[in-house]
């Protein structure tokens, strides 16, 4: 656990007490459901750390700490999984209002007990498709930010997730050595759903040989209605 304190001070966060116990949970009960269900590949404590929590909270490569703890900014996570990045993200920054969105629903399970055993606010999870929430007025064109962590392609994903980000909102697309070449590909469906590239952000997580490839889109104009496409087609046939 040390390693993973300073490695978090390498991106300028400073762990509180409270916040290592709550990591240290997570990764238990992480590891006590995984030999129910398949949750993660990776379950040795270091490499949990660095391949999952510290990879989530290098959303601050993009985005600053002082935005992150000042405002009570809402975030979607994508595809979340086993809560990556989102509750990395809500551990560190409480005043995030969090949805956790999957299509797996044992895995909404696993993530109930996390938010109840950590005893975290303001965040919720559902159950289904991005394709289907970001035609919903309820989740469509809502937050303030939208994350995706190992889920699919950049033109898949900015068809996914930029219907959910209201104008002047943000969407932040984990990546590692591919980005630079999905970027590329990506331009046609970013622009077509509403997204201008704003940054992109190239660098090592501190403490490993782990390569990153950030990239933040701005939502500059709302996403027309014909998108998303219905399920399956931004999987199968990318906008490119």
């Amino acid at each position: 656990m040390e390693r993973f304190i300073s490695a978090c001070k390498e991106l300028d966060i400073e762990l509180t007490k409270e916040q290592v116990l709550a990591f240290q949970s997570y990764y238990d009960l992480l590891i006590r459901w995984n030999e129910r269900m398949n949750l993660t590949s990776i379950t040795e404590f270091e490499e949990v750390c660095n391949k999952h929590f510290l990879d989530s909270l290098s959303l601050v490569k993009v985005l600053s700490i002082h935005s992150l703890k000042g405002q009570k900014l809402s975030l979607l996570d994508v595809g979340t999984g086993a809560g990556f990045p989102g509750i990395p993200l809500k551990i560190c920054f409480p005043n995030l209002q969090v949805t956790l969105l999957d299509s797996l629903n044992k895995r909404l399970t696993f993530l109930n007990e996390v938010i109840e055993t950590l005893c975290l606010k303001d965040i919720v999870t559902v159950h289904g498709r991005a394709e289907d929430f970001g035609k919903d007025k309820a989740y469509r064109e809502q937050f303030d930010l939208c994350v995706s962590r190992a889920v699919a392609n950049l033109s898949s994903l900015s068809e996914l997730c930029l219907p959910f980000v209201k104008v002047a909102g943000s969407f932040i697309s984990y990546k590692a050595e591919k980005g630079a070449e999905e970027l590329e590909a990506a331009g046609k469906a970013i622009s077509l759903c509403g997204g201008t590239v704003l940054e992109t952000k190239e660098f090592m997580l501190p403490g490993t040989d782990y390569y990153r490839f950030m990239i933040c889109i701005k939502k500059t104009k709302a996403t027309p209605m014909s998108y998303p496409r219905k399920a399956g087609l931004p999987t199968k046939e990318p906008l490119c």
